[in-house]
């Protein structure tokens, strides 16, 4: 019998509070950045593990730290003075008896290709990367190894909650829409949301790096940034129907011709940081007025650390769950270390809602425990986000 505790309690949902708080960083932002890389990495050790191995070794890859570069961005162009650096820590199984595994021609190799996908005014080349992945720990290893089910590789919790509010859902799809849906090659990678709801209003800041090579002047970059507003205040309107006010790159300066202006469409390329576990949270936002875990998800290896398979798997039984009907759902999922990851030593899951989804709700927790190896699957597959 697994330890699954079903609440109702007197909590007032999130869409009743008359403010909410929420942000997303999008794939270009420096910690986006370094949460991207260190699950590439580990996404690639785990194939080639599995490739040598039949299966995956130990790993952890979720210390990867970004420094920012120097740039002199201008209209038309620009240069970069001084090149991004990347640092790439961690630990992984780097031999079996006889075998050496090629860990850092792996990580950098997965770095590169991440990058070219998904930066596209970026010159990968220029970048410098420097890994420093060492061998786990011994006990660490030994706790891995362990036949059946896998054993916990740390003491922690993950945490999940369902369905998104229409404030949640308006920050996650407008960072999206910019990225992949807004089809202006001006606008870069490096985007973030940050939106409140006050009462029935909202109002989204958003912070967009903008490409030098393709805006020839100021009053260009102005049409710009208003053709970009009348598009995310169209694209906002398929959302919600509450008002919505969008304010653009509000630290820039007309009357000093002061923009906000990059040449990779990054903001690490003039001196902006970043690392793993800083940013969004497991399932794409950072949310102040709901319950969140500070583990980073993204790098951790998928089939034994709690600290990135319960932050994912909470989430997938919180949809499940109120797919069912529930108003709202909190899910909080608890290890021990050497324990198995199916028997948590406590699932805790709080519902607002009718009672009758308690027996419901208890097989979805259960169901999803008993076949949690599935999150490692869609990791290794990359079909689920850690960010």
């Amino acid at each position: 019998m697994r330890n699954i505790v079903i609440e109702f309690p007197k909590i007032t949902p999130i869409e009743k509070q008359a403010i909410e708080l929420v942000e997303r960083k999008g794939v270009g932002h420096p910690d986006s950045v370094c949460d991207g890389i260190a699950e590439a990495v580990s996404r690639a050790l785990s194939v080639e593990y599995i490739k040598r191995f039949d299966r995956i070794l130990h790993h952890n890859t979720d210390q990867v730290e970004l420094i920012g570069g120097e740039a002199k961005p201008e209209f038309g162009g620009g240069k970069i003075t001084k090149p991004m650096y990347l640092l790439l820590g961690g630990r992984a199984t780097t031999s079996i008896e006889d075998e050496v595994i090629p860990v850092g021609e792996i990580a950098i190799n997965a770095v590169e290709k991440y990058m070219r996908e998904n930066f596209k005014n970026l010159d990968v080349d220029s970048v410098e990367i420097d890994q420093r992945i060492g061998q786990g720990s011994a006990d660490l290893r030994a706790v891995f190894e362990r036949e059946g089910i896998p054993r916990s590789n740390d003491t922690s919790f993950g945490v999940g909650f369902a369905p998104l509010s229409t404030t949640e859902r308006l920050v996650l799809e407008t960072e999206r829409y910019i990225n992949n849906g807004l089809r202006m090659k001006e606008v870069g990678e490096d985007v973030k949301v940050m939106g409140i709801r006050n009462k029935e209003s909202i109002v989204l800041t958003i912070a967009c790096a903008m490409v030098s090579k393709y805006i020839k002047d100021l009053d260009h970059y102005i049409s710009l940034i208003e053709e970009m507003h009348s598009k995310l205040v169209d694209f906002a309107a398929k959302i919600t129907e509450r008002e919505v006010h969008i304010d653009i790159n509000t630290g820039d300066d007309y009357e000093k011709g002061s923009v906000y202006l990059t040449i990779t469409g990054m903001s690490a390329e003039q001196g902006d940081d970043g690392s793993v576990g800083r940013g969004n949270r497991a399932n794409g936002l950072i949310t102040p007025y709901r319950p969140m875990s500070l583990e980073a998800t993204a790098g951790k290896n998928p089939v034994n650390h709690v600290g990135k398979i319960y932050n994912l798997l909470s989430n997938k039984i919180a949809h499940d769950i109120a797919e069912e009907g529930a108003e709202q759902v909190y899910v909080r999922i608890m290890s021990q270390i050497g324990k198995p990851i199916d028997q948590p030593l406590i699932a805790s899951v709080q519902l607002i809602g009718d009672k009758s989804l308690e027996s419901r709700a208890k097989r979805i927790v259960d169901n999803w425990l008993e076949n949690i190896t599935d999150i490692t699957q869609l990791c290794v597959e990359g079909k689920i986000s850690v960010f």
